[in-house]
């Protein structure tokens, strides 16, 4: 390869940096440069002639063009067109080019006949022109296509090993060879062609046929720096999640901040109101950074470091900066606006419309009409409302990893089942009590839930619980941790915003981009909560007469509540989440499940664990398939990790579908997703043993998966979960749950882990009664966060007499059994609404738990043993909520399903609460 032509610059601008994250580079003396031009050196008398004047010529010509590129061209002093400019760069880089080429060529020569110094020689010319191409990289970022020519020139010249033993084969992977031994590629065979399965992370070096082909048509990363010096840059849609390191953050986001702000430049210089001048480019920009802040996020999230947190907090604000520069671009707003209103509207599709639509209504929430100081205030508010939300994540981690409850006497753990013995041995031993045994302790206990929930339910040391239980009430309240003024400063904010953008206060803001509003939230959430109260009073009262009758004579206070609701029930049902536990060992739950995806979706999920790099041992990765061909993928991070992961499960994109980014043959590119827990992990030899929860839990993370895994839509911006309505969203995953109760599902995977036996029928009798045990409790308690939350966005100010604590005590008026303790400070660990996206819109998982009832209510109206019409509802269900995504809107997709409009009754009835709704 001697040079590129117009065709190899197009096939190169789909080059991806992540085939050649493993390539070994030669780091060479080089001689010095002068007047920014190429220094040919003398050349011994044994130097064929012709070679000197060639490279002699054509290092003249480089150093012209270049020159004329650098100092005319790209300045602006001449006044060229961009095409203009970009063929006077390409001049430059061809020179170099040939340049490279024949240094490389000379090179082969001389290895082949043994000439070593004249391979030491050109090894040392070589890696002078890659010096050179290193400064013209460095001095026009923002010019793409020369950028691409580069990178294919140091991958062409960066063949040649410092082992003379490998160099021919080593250059018969970049050169065309006559040399019939050389080794095939090892990602196309030789065809030029590469498969999606084959887009993994590769450790070897592509060919040059399919070196153009195997790339993602995404905004390439810089050439200065790309995937095989800084791992975030990769354009795989398989992060390089082992590589990643603190010190990759702020490089790696600089330069794609860098690569977007030019973007945005093109784009507002160039827009044009059509799909493909508008929202196609549009899309490129937020999908390139999207997904490498992605990975920092979702790393931040699960192996949390202190210098990974100062990476994130010295890059969140330049990052925020450009955000926030996008959402206010008038040129790319105003070709939104024309394509609404002129005649390419009626041409679009009911996606595409959704797209404007939803743009528009973004640019208008993301200030673009703000102007002066408004514009000025409004994005210092959102700057610093990114830095809180951090902050507040933060502490409460570092409260929760805080707390650590040492105990070695057998009687201070009296009643605690065998799992959470060993489960606080192991996590001694973690401590450095190298002989901590789930007998004889010493137990370590955290306020990690898999640590923590046991204690609260089982542990017959009420001073244990009670200690436990304030630990966890004012966790983050206090000291350098204390997230109370953070609250409070988000809270007059996001009320300023509010006033700003012209809403009455925050919850308006929030509801703009949501099915509901704050009247037909709150209509709802009266609704449940005059449905449950009288329920979770007469629960109450249940508790406090059984304690009483087993001998307890003390007032029942918070901290007992859970611990006699266990009793109860275990008498009253005669079942326990210990006794179901070694029902539900993980390999087992996951076979189930993926059984019931293939029952109701048609769809198969195969282990695709060790092609892809992870973030932790423990970390699985799967592939979905459909009619037998890949459809998505997704990474699966199940247990429990306090010293590095934060609380909870959720579920977040790697990458979406989208026809866009589609590569060689493929229609569309693959969504890829990760799901997140924090159960109980395998202690000893034993695997992971859920508790019926944790059961539900799984069930709920796959189905936010399914909707993005499973969509149709190859229009990326409402691909999957993108695009769906905020309180529209737990759908799927909350639907999911209800199939835990369904005998044909838990017969696939409800078997003792270490007989085989099956779940007997009198306990899957018994989980079925205890179903609607405490149900009006447990609603009210979710009516609570989201009076709670809605009552501080709504109607709170804060800064005056009354505390953030005051208003959530007069909510638990109305929404609480028992009242809080006065020191009671949960509001300092609710991350959903402090640190997540439910700000406003707690009441969503109550709202989209009344369609997904709904929704099963269609599986149960036609049997659910009926297994012709569960499957033939289950594909009406993937073919409408599943595979439609954002691209329609969430009433008309539930109604396409349902025929109707949701009902609350399902809900109510699942609940065993149709009574009191009666009364």
């Amino acid at each position: 390869m001697t040079g590129f032509g117009h065709s190899q610059c197009t096939q190169l601008a789909k080059t991806q940096p992540y085939y050649y994250h493993g390539q070994s580079r030669i780091s060479l003396r080089t001689r010095p440069r002068q007047n920014n031009a190429i220094v040919v050196p003398r050349r011994r008398r044994h130097v064929h002639v012709t070679r000197a004047v060639v490279i002699q010529s054509t290092a003249v010509a480089a150093r012209l063009a270049h020159r004329f590129a650098i100092q005319y061209a790209l300045p602006g002093r001449l006044l060229l067109t961009s095409a203009s400019r970009m063929a006077g760069l390409r001049v430059a880089v061809l020179g170099l080019s040939v340049y490279g080429a024949l240094l490389t060529t000379w090179a082969i020569l001389g290895n082949k006949f043994g000439w070593t110094d004249r391979v030491s020689r050109a090894m040392e010319d070589r890696n002078k022109v890659e010096e050179k191409i290193h400064d013209l990289e460095s001095g026009q970022e923002k010019e793409r296509m020369l950028r691409l020519v580069l990178a294919h020139t140091k991958q062409a010249l960066s063949s040649i090993d410092d082992d003379d033993s490998d160099m021919s084969s080593d250059v018969g992977q970049v050169l065309v060879s006559t040399d019939d031994s050389r080794k095939p590629c090892p990602i196309c065979g030789g065809t030029g062609k590469i498969s999606y399965e084959a887009k993994f992370v590769h450790k070897d070096d592509p060919c040059p046929r399919c070196l153009g082909r195997a790339a993602s048509s995404s905004v390439r990363s810089e050439v200065n720096m790309d995937a095989s010096t800084n791992p975030l840059l990769t354009t795989s849609p398989f992060p390089l999640w082992d590589q990643v390191k603190a010190e990759h953050v702020v490089p790696a986001i600089r330069q794609l901040l860098e690569e977007t702000n030019s973007a945005i430049d093109s784009l507002e210089e160039n827009v044009e109101p059509t799909w493909a001048g508008l929202v196609e480019p549009l899309e490129k920009i937020v999908d390139r950074i999207g997904r490498a802040w992605g990975t920092v996020s979702h790393l931040k999230a699960v192996k949390d470091t202190e210098a990974l947190r100062k990476a994130v907090e010295e890059v969140q604000p330049e990052k925020v900066k450009v955000m926030l520069r996008l959402s206010q671009s008038k040129p790319i707003y105003e070709a939104f606006k024309s394509i609404k209103e002129g005649d390419l509207w009626n041409s679009l599709t009911e996606a595409q419309k959704r797209i404007v639509d939803g743009e528009l209504r973004d640019f208008v929430l993301g200030g673009v009409a703000l102007e002066g100081e408004a514009k000025e205030r409004f994005n210092e508010i959102q700057q610093e409302l990114s830095k809180l939300s951090t902050d507040f994540s933060n502490n409460l981690l570092d409260a929760t990893k805080a707390y650590k409850k040492l105990l070695t006497e057998k009687s201070e753990v009296e009643g605690l089942p065998d799992s959470a013995l060993a489960l606080a041995a192991q996590q001694a031993k973690g401590e450095g009590h190298e002989d901590a045994t789930a007998e004889n302790g010493p137990w370590l206990f955290t306020l990690d839930f898999p640590s923590f929930f046991p204690v609260m339910t089982h542990a017959a040391n009420r001073s244990l619980r009670e200690e436990m239980y304030k630990a966890n009430i004012t966790r983050a309240s206090s000291g350098e941790s204390d997230n109370t003024p953070i609250i409070n400063k988000i809270l007059t904010l996001r009320q300023e915003k509010a006033k700003i953008l012209g809403f009455d206060n925050f919850a308006e803001v929030s509801m703009a981009s949501k099915m509901a509003d704050l009247a037909s939230a709150e209509e709802l959430l009266e609704k449940l909560r005059a449905a449950s109260y009288d329920a979770a009073v007469k629960d109450l009262d249940d508790v406090k007469k059984f304690a009483a009758e087993q001998g307890f004579s003390e007032e029942l206070a918070l901290w007992d509540v859970t611990y006699w609701a266990e009793r109860l029930k275990e008498a009253k049902y005669a079942i326990s989440d210990e006794e179901l536990r070694p029902y539900f060992a993980l390999p087992n739950v996951l076979d189930g499940l993926f059984k019931l995806a293939k029952r109701l979706y048609d769809v198969d999920i195969v282990p695709a664990d060790g092609k892809v790099p992870v973030w932790d041992k423990d970390v699985r990765f799967f592939e979905v398939q459909k009619n037998g061909k890949a459809k998505a993928y997704f990474y699966l991070d199940p247990y429990s990790r306090p010293a590095e992961k934060r609380g909870g499960a959720w579920m977040d994109e790697v990458c979406s579908q989208s026809k866009l980014f589609a590569e060689g043959e493929d229609a569309v590119r693959l969504p890829v997703a990760h799901m997140v827990c924090n159960q109980t992990p395998p202690v000893g030899d034993d695997p992971s043993l859920m508790t019926f929860r944790e059961v539900e839990t799984l069930f709920h993370e796959f189905g936010h998966a399914s909707q993005h895994m499973l969509t149709e839509q190859g229009e990326g911006l409402v691909a999957g979960i993108r695009g769906v309505e905020w309180d529209a969203v737990e759908l799927p995953s909350q639907f999911m749950e209800n199939f835990c109760y369904d005998r044909a599902t838990l017969d696939g995977f409800a078997k003792h882990y270490q007989t085989g036996e099956p779940l007997p029928e009198d306990l899957f009798q018994k989980l079925l009664a205890a179903r609607t045990y405490r149900s009006g409790s447990m609603t009210l308690r979710q009516i609570h966060f989201a009076c709670t939350d809605l009552e501080l966005h709504a109607r709170f100010t804060a800064g005056g007499d009354e505390t953030i604590f005051d208003r959530e005590r007069k909510v638990a008026e109305k929404t609480a059994v028992m009242k809080p303790l006065p020191e009671d400070r949960f509001l300092c660990g609710f991350a959903h609404i402090f640190a997540g996206g439910y700000s406003a819109g707690y009441y969503s998982y109550k709202w989209a738990e009344v369609l997904s009832a709904d929704a099963f209510s269609a599986f149960e109206e036609v049997g659910l043993e009926n297994e012709d019409k569960v499957a033939e509802t289950g594909r009406r269900f993937r073919d409408t909520v599943l595979a439609l995504g954002g691209g329609k809107a969430p009433g008309d997709v539930f109604r396409e399903f349902r025929g109707r409009d949701p009902s609350t009754e399902p809900l109510l009835r699942h609940n065993n609460l149709l009574p009191a709704a009666a009364s």
